[in-house]
Order: C-alpha cells, then sequence, then structure tokens
C-alpha cells in the first residue's frame, strides 16, 4: 500500500482551473478534514451540510499540509511553499485524488457495486459467499462489516460507503493483500458525493429502488438518478489486466418499478433477474417457509437447478437471484452457486430471531424504510398465531417524507404499535414521533389502542415485551445490527439482540446465550 505519493502526478489527475504555489514535492496523505492533516498531506476542502471545508484550510496549512485542492480563489496568505489547486467539484476530485494516491487500486481487481433501496447488505454479503465458494479471494466493504481475505471486522462508523479516502485505502489493503474480487456496497449518498469516483466497477448490480435519503437528494427523481450513476460507472471499453476475464455486467431487478428507468443508463450489457417474470435469470416453484426458502432457478443458457436457502421470505429470494446472477457472469457452476446459498448463514440484524425462552417471538431487522418494514410485517404474519407488534422510529435529520409513510404502514399491518427513538440525533425526540405518528392516524390507528409513542428506545421495547402475549411476534425494526444510537452530537453504545435479551431477563426469562454479538 503506497505512503507517498508525487504531487505533480497528482495534479495531473484533476481538473484544475488555477495552480498556485510549486508543482513539485512528495504528498504524504490525502485528508478532507483539517484534524486529520500531517506533515506534508493534500488538503481537500469540500463544502458539507454542516460546515465548510475552505473555512478550515489555515488549520490543516498550520498542521503541515502541502497541498490544498478547494472550489474557492487561493488564500492570499498562501505560504510560498505551498500549493493551491482550484477546482469546479472538491468532493468528486476527493475521490479522484484519493484513488491516484493509491495508485488507482481498483484497475487491480475485479470490482462488484451493490445499489438499491433494500436488500444492499444481504446481497452483498451473498455475493462474497458465492465468490468465495467459486474460488476467489474476496474483499467486501457493506453496512455491517469489512472483509479482506479471510480477514472480516464489523463496521461500526454508521457509514454504508466511507469517504473517498477510506474507500480507496482499503481497496489498497485488498489489492495488497491479492483479493481478486471486491464486492462494494455502493448507497446513493456514496454516488451523489462521489465517495466512490475513482473505481472502476465492473459489475453493477440494483437491488430494488423506492425512496430514500431525500434529505441529501431533494426529491424522488434525484434519489433515482443518483442510483442510476452506478450503472454508468460500468465501462464496457474499460478493459482491467486480471488473471481472469470477467465481463462488463449490469444486473438489474426486472420485477422492480424502476428497471425501465435504469435500463437506458446501462453501458454494459444486462443481465436481468425475475420471480416468475419475463427475464434472464428466473425463479420458480416458489416454497416460501419459516424455516428458509426453496425455488427452481433458470439460467439464460438453458440449464435449471433447485436452491434451498434459510433466508426467509420471497424478497430474499430475489436477493438471492441478484446474487447468483454475479456468480453466473463470473462462470461458476450451478452447483457451487446452490452449495454457497445454501450453507449462507444470513446477516446479522436481518430477520434475527432472539429466543430466551419467552412465549412470544422476538425478531430483530434493519428494516428502516416504509418499503421494506410492509416487506417484514408481510412475511411475519403469516407466520403469527396471535398479535403482530412492532417497535419502530424513523432518524432523526434524515428523510422526513419516509416518518408518516412507515407509520401508515405500521398502521396497516400491524396489531399495536410502539413508535419510539431511532438516533433523534439534534431533533425533538417527541417531534419525530409524532410525525410518524400522524401517518398512523391517517390510516385509521388510535393512539392507545393501536399505537403508543415513547421517547426512549429501551423503553419502548420494555413497553412492546409487557404488552406481548403467548403467541405474538414482537418485531424491533430500524437498528438491525448496528452498534450505536445517537442522541444529540453523542454516540451511545447500542446493541439491540442484547437490550431484547436484558429487558426479557427482567421479565423472567433468562434462557439466553452467553455472547448474541455476530
Amino acid at each position: 500500500m503506497r505512503s507517498t505519493a508525487e504531487m505533480a502526478a497528482l495534479l495531473e489527475t484533476v481538473p484544475a482551473t488555477e495552480i498556485t504555489g510549486p508543482r513539485t514535492g512528495v504528498v504524504s496523505a490525502v485528508a478532507y478534514s483539517s484534524s486529520e492533516v500531517t506533515s506534508g498531506a493534500c488538503f481537500v476542502a469540500i463544502r458539507g451540510r454542516k460546515a465548510d471545508g475552505h473555512a478550515y484550510i489555515a488549520d490543516a496549512l498550520a498542521r503541515g499540509a502541502l497541498l490544498i485542492v478547494g472550489e474557492d480563489a487561493a488564500p492570499v496568505d498562501l505560504p510560498p511553499d505551498r500549493t493551491y489547486a482550484r477546482v469546479a467539484d472538491a468532493r468528486r476530485e476527493l475521490g479522484r485524488l484519493a484513488a491516484a494516491f493509491h495508485d488507482d487500486p481498483s484497475h487491480r481487481m475485479d470490482v462488484i457495486g451493490v445499489t438499491g433501496t433494500d436488500g444492499k447488505t444481504t446481497t452483498t454479503t451473498l455475493i462474497d459467499a458465492i465468490l468465495t465458494a467459486g474460488g476467489r479471494r474476496t474483499g467486501l466493504m457493506s453496512t455491517v462489516d469489512f472483509k479482506i481475505g479471510g480477514e472480516r471486522w464489523p463496521n461500526t462508523s454508521r457509514f454504508t460507503t466511507l469517504e473517498a479516502p477510506e474507500v480507496q485505502a482499503l481497496l489498497a489493503r485488498m489489492a495488497g493483500a491479492d483479493v481478486e474480487c471486491a464486492i462494494i456496497e455502493t448507497t446513493s449518498s456514496g454516488l451523489a458525493l462521489h465517495r466512490v469516483w475513482g473505481i472502476a466497477y465492473d459489475v453493477a448490480v440494483v437491488t430494488n429502488i423506492t425512496s430514500e435519503h431525500l434529505e441529501v437528494h431533494g426529491s424522488k427523481d434525484a434519489y433515482w438518478r443518483a442510483k442510476a450513476m452506478l450503472l454508468e460507472m460500468v465501462d464496457p471499453a474499460a478493459q482491467k489486466s486480471l488473471p481472469f476475464a470477467v465481463p462488463h455486467t449490469c444486473v438489474l431487478n426486472a420485477d422492480d418499478d424502476a428497471f425501465a428507468y435504469l435500463r437506458p443508463f446501462c453501458r454494459a450489457p444486462v443481465l436481468s433477474y425475475s420471480i416468475g417474470g419475463l427475464a434472464d435469470i428466473v425463479a420458480d416453484e416458489l416454497d416460501l417457509g419459516a424455516d428458509g426458502s426453496r425455488f427452481r432457478v433458470r439460467l439464460p443458457d438453458g440449464r435449471a437447478f433447485p436452491v434451498t436457502t434459510r433466508l426467509v421470505a420471497r424478497y430474499n429470494v430475489s436477493n438471492c437471484l441478484a446474487a447468483l446472477a454475479v456468480g453466473y457472469a463470473h462462470g461458476l457452476a450451478p452447483e457451487v452457486i446452490a452449495r454457497a446459498l445454501a450453507t449462507f448463514p444470513g446477516v446479522p440484524g436481518r430477520m434475527e430471531r432472539v429466543d430466551a425462552g419467552q412465549p412470544f417471538a422476538v425478531v430483530v431487522d434493519y428494516a428502516h424504510t416504509a418499503d421494506s418494514l410492509e416487506k417484514v410485517l408481510n412475511v411475519l404474519r403469516p407466520l403469527t398465531t396471535g398479535r403482530l407488534l412492532v417497535v419502530f422510529g424513523s432518524a432523526g435529520e434524515r428523510d422526513r417524507v419516509k416518518r408518516p409513510e412507515m407509520g401508515a404502514v405500521a398502521a396497516r399491518l400491524a396489531d399495536f404499535a410502539v413508535i419510539t427513538d431511532e438516533d433523534p440525533r439534534e431533533e425533538d425526540a417527541a417531534s419525530i414521533l409524532r410525525e410518524i405518528a400522524a401517518g398512523a392516524e391517517a390510516a385509521g390507528a388510535r393512539e392507545g389502542e393501536h399505537y403508543r409513542c415513547v421517547v426512549g428506545r429501551r423503553e419502548g421495547i420494555a413497553l412492546a415485551m409487557r404488552l406481548a402475549r403467548p403467541g405474538d411476534t414482537l418485531l424491533l425494526a430500524g437498528k438491525g445490527h448496528e452498534r450505536s444510537l445517537i442522541v444529540g452530537r453523542e454516540k451511545h453504545a447500542w446493541d439491540e439482540r442484547q437490550v431484547a435479551y436484558d429487558v426479557l431477563a427482567e421479565l423472567g426469562y433468562t434462557a439466553a446465550p452467553p455472547d448474541v454479538a455476530p
């Protein structure tokens, strides 16, 4: 992994409109936070929602920055031995500079990007399992964890797609560890904010698109357009010198409403998938049970084979199809793909059961959009002999449009809902809950009879568990695998599964395993 780069070489990668100062020297790092600047670093001043990096240029210079990249004119007091490059879009150039600093690591491996509103993490992890079963040495970046070869560690950042310097540094580590295939869960924010700019994608996968993160994109149209950027980044003309040939491919869900919208953005050939519809890869003969799913897959070349997976629900069949499409594009045999799907254990915090001997079911899931909440509740309903209860909220300083939508889903599909905190951040927690409750009431729910608002997530979970009766199912939605709860500016330790076990223990149910960590 390269630790320095020639300034002249870095400047050649960015379309600077003006360069002030010397063009020679050795750059030791690329940073976007002045607090992380060390002697010889390149500091890129980016404008964020809460802070403008240009206000920290003086601090970066004081810490030893050799090169400054920004959108404003060069500072009048720029030291003569420092360099300033003015660019039109500093965020985009941060990605380009980070890639160049690490000698473009994505060009030394096959890179698969996975985007979508729901199912990204499961699909990304499934692809990793399939390619590993096929003998590929893989690297992984997902909401839940990171992986380089045999090393795996949790993603505690609370970001799915890290900023460009971190992404490129991880890719460089993968290249140094002889990783052949990197699978990157790629968010709309990561695309729109150019965190993945400079990555040479070979395969793009889209699971589905509804609506989310409007606080970043401003509109549903802009959100969909951001997702489509991943497809445009797969360039069939950009060939890599790799030991195995991977055809550039765009994998699309033919069952999704966004399919027709996305297809024109594909520069590479499309490989479509569907459950029972018209597509290149089709699943039929579905048998969906509480213990898993079974179905048959038909490939474009006419081959068909059965698949058994521990994953439940129709939407996970779609995730399996997306992942096996990548395996098919890599030329893996059906039996290899089927074996990987059969042994896949699942993803932490996705439809994960908590069992301490209580007479009602408790399920932890990451569902945090109206669409994903609806899907999970629909899966749990036929598996429930009693009432279906749900604990959920909506994150502060994030998409407000989905709040009443989630309330309406809970009102329609659950028998009782506890609306509670999910990372309120610096918003008033009670106000967030009322926005969600407004959607529930518009759908016919009445407070006290169909829902309660509880500030404090632990208190909300405790209330729901006290209300649960034998045969009921309680869904704890929205936090999933996450290990923190953000209140104000403080990040508090949080493990939804452990909290569930703790509350159950207080109620007298103590048959919990000694360790619930993944």
